[in-house]
């Protein structure tokens, strides 16, 4: 029987992984943690009972996921807010927005109109669109109509279509989204993974998964399992020729980890792409226990989902251009999950998980705890005196709770332009690592980094034609 191993359990390894599996091909996937999920884990990390996102939280491009829709995964429930996303400012206001386009005109008022001529589209439109941009650059397109659509704007720095808009609240708006990147703003292609993120969040809204992020993880093992996969808990892979024979290999890692672990056999131009890859901008990580909830200022951060804090599309650009250049930022941009509105069955009576991080420098070696509290206090006074209990993951600890979080880079590489269009490398298939049958299929691999899982059913594509195996 054809066999296949895949190292790393996120999303990428299990969604590579349930491909194979049902294909026909016997699967085992080896994880170096103790649990699966990667990205996807979810914990008790405060208070018992309380369910804490251990990273990835909101979920907006799954449900358009080619991979999602065509394995139809069981236990699986998304849960959506009436506001998918809010970002307050200083003067008690707020730019927000909702799956349905009726509902941000109430929530932008004049700027809806303009919000929806740029979303409008592209929202409609956002499954097809999404066939594509999951795919590598270097291919005929599907929908090109669609593509060209959307990428017109897309190609913009997040600074030049932020003018599309009048409002400080809905500006604000926009680059809170752009800032997802962790990049610069002012530079081409920073608009890219805002427009998709809006643009899913309107066709299927910024959902999470009932239970926590790790059902998604489940969902996979289990959907594998059930055709005869094998998944292998606390095995760190340091190297391929410690592994069993096997007809292919699918590494969902970094690509200096692959690098490591492929060794002398890896082509050097590959080994020279894979350590000259750059890793971006970092998280630091703060889960909070709170009782009654935020006090938000604004009221529409009071009902929405995600909440971002950093002030006026000025500030918000300035301190992402400031953690660019490896400076922390008093005021770092925040980002706040609230999934327990969507999600009741997170919270414990009054006392609710909160998710959060602050982008920081690549590599930050302090503690940005502090100034997380303080730009929520900025637009919820009085949350200090709500708190808990808190769990803190600073970058280093990032580093040592997933492997590809290089430096606390938890979006699998920069987002410079040339690795949002080619990344890992420059290759006609960025899969490929130039060692037959042997496939990188990480977030460091396109489309990047998200709960889609299609960086890995990619891969595997790839893999079932190396091997000979056609599916429908």
């Amino acid at each position: 029987m054809t066999s296949a191993i895949v190292v790393g359990s996120g999303p990428n390894g299990l969604g590579a992984a349930a491909v194979l599996a049902r294909a026909g091909v016997d699967v085992t996937v080896l994880e170096a943690a103790d649990t699966i999920g990667g990205g996807t884990r979810s914990s008790q990390l405060t208070v018992p009972g309380l369910v804490h996102d251990d990273c990835s939280a909101v979920h907006p491009m799954v449900i358009a996921s080619p991979l999602f829709r065509r394995l139809q995964l069981d236990g699986l429930t998304w849960r959506n807010t009436d506001v998918d996303c809010a970002h307050p400012l200083d003067d008690g206001t707020a730019g927000a927005f909702a799956r349905s386009f009726d509902r941000t005109d109430e929530l932008l008022g004049a700027d809806g109109a303009r919000w929806r001529r740029l979303f409008g589209a592209p929202a409609a439109h956002f499954d097809d669109l999404f066939d594509d941009v999951s795919q590598p650059l270097l291919r005929v397109p599907r929908h090109p109509f669609t593509l060209a659509r959307f990428g017109a704007p897309a190609t913009l720095p997040a600074t030049v279509l932020a003018k599309a808009f009048a409002s400080p609240q809905a500006r604000a708006l926009w680059m809170g989204v752009a800032a997802h990147a962790f990049w610069r703003l002012d530079r081409p292609m920073s608009s890219v993974l805002g427009m998709a993120l809006t643009s899913a969040g309107h066709a299927h809204g910024w959902v999470v998964a009932e239970g926590g992020s790790q059902a998604i993880a489940d969902a996979l093992a289990a959907d594998i399992v059930r055709r005869g996969g094998t998944i292998e808990t606390g095995i760190r892979v340091t190297s391929a020729a410690d592994l069993p024979p096997r007809d292919a290999l699918l590494l969902d890692v970094s690509p200096s980890v692959a690098a490591g672990i492929l060794g002398d056999g890896l082509p050097s131009r590959v080994a020279r792409a894979y350590r000259r890859f750059r890793h971006g901008a970092a998280a630091f990580k703060v889960d909070f226990a709170v009782e009654g909830g935020v006090p938000w200022t604004a009221p529409a951060a009071r009902v929405a989902g995600t909440v971002h804090l950093g002030g006026d599309a000025l500030e918000v650009a300035a301190n992402e251009l400031e953690v660019h250049r490896g400076r922390m930022p008093d005021r770092p941009f925040v980002l706040v999950g609230q999934q327990y509105l969507a999600d009741p069955g997170r919270s414990m009576g009054d006392v609710h998980p909160l998710w959060t991080y602050a982008h920081v420098p690549h590599g930050f070696t302090g503690d940005a705890t502090e100034a997380i509290v303080a730009q929520i206090e900025r637009f919820a006074p009085g949350f200090r005196d709500r708190v808990v209990a808190t769990a803190v993951r600073s970058t280093t600890e990032l580093s040592r709770y997933n492997s590809n979080y290089v430096g606390g880079d938890i979006i699998g590489g920069a987002s410079s332009f040339r690795q949002v269009v080619f990344r890992p490398r420059v290759a006609i298939d960025p899969y490929a690592t130039g060692i037959d049958g042997v496939y990188l299929c990480s977030a460091s691999t396109p489309p990047g980094a998200g709960a889609h899982g299609m960086c890995g059913a990619n891969a595997a594509a790839r893999a079932l034609r190396h091997l000979g195996i056609r599916t429908s």
